[in-house]
């Protein structure tokens, strides 16, 4: 039994890039892709195609279609495809058999902008290469620096790394190199170079074999990507699944235009209307993640904050809980936005517009994965309709709005501004907290941690001058 639902969860990890048959039709193939069925058609050996097999990937996706073939040939691949289309098997699979064909150690090295996605596509390859026994490093900023190079001591055939740890490790660790490198892979190349990488990214280049295979993935492409193009790879083949940017059929899209002072109200009431799903939302900073997940918990209602001033141990833990539902909604910024595969996502809220229209079609390609549906809602604010009509004219749709009824969301108002003062204490709380040379850890993030503040607002004394008893009254209501 315990091996059935192991099972289950790897296959869960990797959903994200199996596809639906109904919907390779509903988009329409071309007579090759009708033929190519299997990845036994695409030329994948014999014990990968079992791998796959066990993983559920009962057919390959469009880009996998495209780019397996083509990288099977020994040629650059760039693969431009919408999010939640399969592009890690894409580029794992031709890697993998290539490495069956001539194994060696520090085969590969994998790029990736974020840390939840290198230890994401470390999963993948490990399942896709567990009966071939593949071993993967994972060198990524938060985690200590000794217990890695101690790892890629060991010389694992795979490193996947986030650009700035592993230069760390290219200059101060002993005998760690990467001349023998025969793939470099870039995946989310767009936002590698976006978050200012580019020197990583050009010292890298320098101390890795100009005689090499590189293969570009991304779901959007902008002039830095080119640049990048021109410079990293030789003759490439482009696979662009969709030209144009754009989200898949099945996400329901959704805008609601608001008053900036009364978001918070109108995001309890989606979340009230909406109960029994699960959500990720995305906010501009992390600060503001992490005081709605802070105000939203003094409702009652389960979320986590999931961003860059946590540490890892707490960031791979806020995705775990989500992943598991034993919380129902994860209030992120950016750092969520890419690659990320949690297969149970009902509805993306997008509690701040992105400033870069681009990141829209990543945040919203979180929901709606693999063949399932979803629901997108977000936030426009007198503020930021520019930013709006931006998107608008991206991705080629006039959104709906989304239905709601004023009369009920004004309800909520005296309890939710109840609960904004608690979430500003207790962000204060933490804040000294962090101060002091020895209290813990600081970056309290979970449901335990937030009753003390309460007890004190309760009692009177820790409230604004004689608030604090009715405070607590008000809060006890909004349970």
């Amino acid at each position: 039994m315990a091996e059935e639902s192991e099972k289950q969860n790897t296959s869960e990890v990797l959903e994200g890039s199996s596809s639906d048959e109904d919907e390779h039709n509903a988009n329409g193939e071309s007579e090759e892709e009708k033929a190519a069925k299997t990845f036994k058609d695409l030329g994948v050996t014999e014990v990968l195609c079992e791998a796959c097999d066990q993983l559920g990937w009962k057919s390959p996706t469009k880009i996998q279609v495209e780019a397996i073939p083509v990288a099977l040939q020994g040629k650059d691949v760039i693969g431009l495809a919408e999010t939640g289309s399969g592009k890690t098997g894409a580029f794992a699979l031709p890697i993998l058999q290539s490495l069956l064909a001539s194994p060696q150690r520090l085969h590969t090295l994998v790029l990736t902008p974020t840390r939840e996605l290198a230890f994401q596509i470390s999963e993948q390859f490990e399942a896709l290469g567990s009966s071939i026994g593949v071993k993967c490093a994972v060198v990524v900023g938060g985690i200590d620096m000794m217990s890695q190079s101690l790892v890629l001591a060991k010389k694992p055939h795979i490193v996947i790394a986030t650009p700035g740890r592993l230069i760390d490790h290219l200059e101060n660790t002993k005998g760690f190199s990467l001349r023998a490198l025969k793939f470099l892979v870039m995946d989310e190349a767009d936002r590698i170079l976006n978050m200012d990488f580019e020197t990583e990214v050009d010292k890298i280049l320098k101390v890795i074999p100009r005689d090499r295979r590189t293969f570009l993935f991304s779901a959007t492409m902008t002039k830095k990507v080119q640049k990048l193009q021109r410079a990293a790879l030789k003759d490439p083949v482009k696979c662009a699944v969709s030209t144009k940017y754009s989200t898949v059929e099945k996400l329901q899209q959704y805008y609601i235009f608001i008053p900036s002072k009364y978001k918070d109200c109108y995001l309890v009431s989606i979340l009230n209307e909406l109960a029994g799903n699960s959500f990720i939302i995305f906010c501009s900073t992390c600060n503001n993640a992490q005081r709605v997940a802070l105000m939203l918990r003094n409702l009652g209602i389960t979320a986590i904050p999931l961003h860059g001033q946590m540490s890892q141990n707490k960031r791979l833990g806020a995705l775990n809980k989500f992943k598991s539902k034993s919380r129902s909604v994860l209030l992120a910024t950016d750092v969520a936005s890419r690659g990320l595969d949690i297969p149970h996502v009902d509805c993306v809220i997008n509690y701040d517009i992105p400033t870069h229209s681009k990141d829209y079609i990543h945040r919203v390609g979180r929901t709606a994965r693999a063949g399932r549906s979803g629901k997108s809602v977000t936030f426009v604010t007198q503020y930021n309709v520019e930013l709006f009509q931006r998107i608008e004219t991206l991705i080629g749709k006039k959104l709906p709005a989304f239905p709601t009824q004023e009369e009920e969301v004004m309800m909520l108002v005296e309890r939710v501004s109840e609960a904004q003062r608690f979430a500003r204490l207790e962000m204060k709380e933490q804040g000294e907290k962090r101060k002091r040379p020895k209290g813990g850890d600081g970056e309290d993030d979970d449901t335990e941690q937030s009753s003390g503040v309460r007890k004190k607002v309760k009692g009177g004394s820790g409230g604004r001058g004689g608030g604090g008893r009715k405070g607590g009254g008000a809060w006890r209501g909004g349970r």
